[in-house]
């Protein structure tokens, strides 16, 4: 070979090389798959970044578009792009099997084992890939320094066929405001094409991919940024879905009900300001073969922030003797009953005599604009204080949002020194970064002041681990719904006990839900009717009573009137007994939205329980989860004649043993549940 020859040639590859390195990005592909092997991560990395999800087989996600546009605070000029025309510097790999305590949760610790893979990309960021044995997740992570607006994040969720789903949609907004919404929904069962154009759906998201196995998008360890809703994306032959996020409000009025609200008047042209190096939201696709595996499932708190408290020994979850559904209707009393002191003394009485932690106090006893000032002349808090600490019983206060964001230190510091226990926050019903960013604020001020914190007007986004003191979340059609109930030719509007065996599958996967169970006066479809004042509940006693197993809230209401439950004291007993967290969940059967049976621990005693729908059906408690020797069972099942009467119900007690299986009878709306514990 000749000089000559040789020259041109290294010449020619020099060109290569340096036409390669002005080039937009030559697409990379990597691979990553669960422990298991069964599940599959795709990422292809070129002029825009993608992932696809396979599951055994099975096409979950289509290539699937992953991306941030915005621009630099203080140089507006200079973009800001995650995702596009991708250049990867570096990638990590590593395994994970670990486990963390979870004292305030549905069991006593949960295991955390994934493969990750992070790509680190020119451009100033890197993405997280992992691969769970139960779903996909991915972060985007910026690793730059200056402050930064995102005008928008891109998130598709490209399905392979149009499947049906189960769709929460903002579909009562009140406030007229697109983005301001309590976060509560029933849910559409249609399929994907059906989706209603430019309509908000909220997360968890569910698709039924056929053959038992289930989708589910949703988000975790959301923090210092808006709350990811859903969009159809009306791409041509696609079974899409997108995220869209709240824009940074620039100005609000007060408005909503009673003037409780906040609401945005007008936005920003950008979702979020970033001011450093930090990990976005992650955004997750659980894959499952089981519905079982839903009404089971940790994904939301191996996502979520770990805790920020140093010490909880002072976080007691625990029962509520709450006011506001029964209207404070009492009987056989000496007083007439209503927001005063006197009626707050029985609710006392009543929340000692049962073992019940707390009371709540709610709406009415502070001012319209203050939480210090303009009290209700009728309660004595401090009077009722001290009678509860007498009584063993400690005292949560109600509030909307923005009274308690009012000189928030000072007012929690006031009242946790008169001895209040907690708030329960009311009316925030937006997810914007502002709100969101607010929210971790005042959990992180409670917890300084030793306060509980119920949230209500949101959903729940990993923050409940990171500050436990944040007991429980809203975010449901809970039992308050009954009060307003619109009823048709053909019955109730609504189906809630379709609703009430659908919620332990999806709303639950992202945190506890505050659904006030525990009405006694309940009803048949065809008996059921809306009061305000005297609410029923639709479907048996025992359904109602199943749901305070089967329901996770470490602040748990009795949502009936102290004087409803003295009356049926057999079933208070048995409602009181149930533990608010566990040390063990172990789901036994079930399908969405038909039935659920579960079974959770705490210590040595068993809690197990049942719900159906409209439809009577007829299940098999296998009892193997038992541990060896005699046990002792409290049983409650629907009666004989709940599906006329519903609040028929019998009681009994008998032995069983690990070796047993129990058929158990659910009338239409009903329930069964039992108390369990080794001799």
């Amino acid at each position: 070979m000749n000089r000559h020859y040789n020259m041109t040639r290294c010449l020619a590859g020099l060109c290569t090389l340096i036409a390669l390195s002005a080039a937009p990005a030559l697409a990379q592909d990597y691979q990553l798959s669960s422990p298991d092997g069964k599940l599959h991560i795709s990422v292809y990395a070129d002029n825009q970044l993608q992932w696809a999800v396979s599951h055994d087989g099975t096409d979950i996600l289509q290539p699937s578009a992953i991306g941030l546009q915005g621009r630099d605070e203080r140089s507006p000029r200079k973009a800001v792009s995650f995702g596009q025309d991708v250049r990867v510097s570096r990638v990590s790999r590593r395994s994970v099997d670990t486990s963390f305590p979870t004292p305030f949760y549905k069991k006593a610790e949960v295991r955390d084992a994934y493969n990750e893979l992070t790509l680190k990309c020119r451009g100033g960021y890197s993405i997280q890939f992992r691969a769970y044995d139960d779903g996909a997740a991915y972060r985007l992570v910026s690793d730059l320094r200056r402050p930064f607006l995102v005008e928008q994040e891109t998130a598709d969720f490209n399905f392979a066929q149009d499947y049906p789903a189960f769709i929460p949609y903002v579909n009562d907004n009140r406030s007229g405001e697109r983005y301001c919404y309590s976060f509560e929904s029933y849910y559409d069962e249609i399929r994907l094409s059906q989706m209603a154009p430019d309509s908000l759906a909220i997360t968890p998201l569910m698709i039924d991919l056929g053959q038992g196995k289930k989708a589910v998008v949703m988000e975790g360890g959301l923090l210092d940024y808006p709350g990811m809703f859903l969009l159809q994306n009306h791409r041509p032959d696609s079974h899409s879905l997108q995220a869209a996020f709240a824009p940074v409000p620039t100005e609000t009025f007060i408005g909503g009900h009673n003037r409780l609200n906040l609401i945005p008047s007008r936005r920003a042209d950008y979702i979020a300001r970033i001011d450093g190096p930090r990990a976005l939201p992650w955004r997750v696709v659980l894959v499952t073969t089981r519905d079982t595996q839903l009404a089971d499932n940790d994904m939301a708190q191996r996502l979520a922030p770990p805790c920020r408290i140093e010490d909880t020994s002072w976080i007691r979850p625990g029962k509520v003797a709450w006011d506001w559904w029964n209207t404070c209707n009492l009987t056989g009393v000496d007083f007439k009953a209503g927001m005063n002191t006197p009626t707050y003394k029985a609710f006392i009485d009543f929340a000692a005599a049962n073992k019940l932690e707390y009371i709540i106090i709610d709406d009415g006893w502070s001012g319209l604009e203050s939480l210090t000032e303009d009290l209700n002349p009728d309660i004595d808090l401090e009077e009722l204080i001290a009678y509860g600490r007498q009584k063993g019983v400690g005292i949560i206060l109600w509030s909307s949002w923005r009274n308690a964001a009012k000189d928030m230190e000072n007012s929690f510091a006031h009242y946790s020194r008169m001895g209040i226990k907690g708030f329960k926050i009311d009316f925030f019903d937006r997810d914007d970064q502002p709100v969101v960013r607010a929210v971790e604020e005042m959990a992180a001020c409670a917890a300084r002041h030793h306060l509980l914190l119920d949230l209500h007007g949101l959903k729940p986004f990993g923050l409940q681990r990171a500050y436990p003191n944040i007991v429980n979340y809203e975010g449901v059609k809970g039992l308050e719904n009954a009060k307003w109930e619109p009823i048709t030719p053909n019955g109730p509007l609504h189906n809630f006990p379709r609703y009430d065996v659908t919620i332990p599958y999806l709303r639950q996967l992202v945190g506890p839900l505050d659904y006030t169970p525990g009405a006694l006066k309940n009803a048949t479809r065809a008996d059921f009717r809306t009061n305000n004042d005297h609410p029923m509940s639709q479907g048996t006693r025992v359904h109602q009573m199943a749901m305070y197993t089967l329901f996770e809230a470490p602040l748990q209401m009795l949502a009936d009137s102290p004087s409803a439950y003295m009356k049926e004291q057999e079933c208070t007993d048995f409602i009181a007994s149930v533990p608010t967290v566990f040390d063990e969940t172990v789901a036994l059967d079930g399908k969405v939205g038909e039935y659920i049976l579960l079974a959770r621990r705490k210590g040595n005693t068993w809690y197990v329980a049942a719900m159906t729908d409209w439809t009577a059906r007829d299940l098999t408690v296998d009892l193997s989860f038992l541990p060896q020797g005699s046990h002792q069972a409290v049983i409650f099942s629907d009666g004989i004649n709940a599906d006329r009467e519903a609040t028929d119900y019998r009681k009994e007690t008998r032995r069983l043993t690990s070796a047993d299986k129990l058929t158990v009878h659910l009338a239409p709306g009903g329930g069964w549940t039992a108390r369990i514990t080794l001799e």
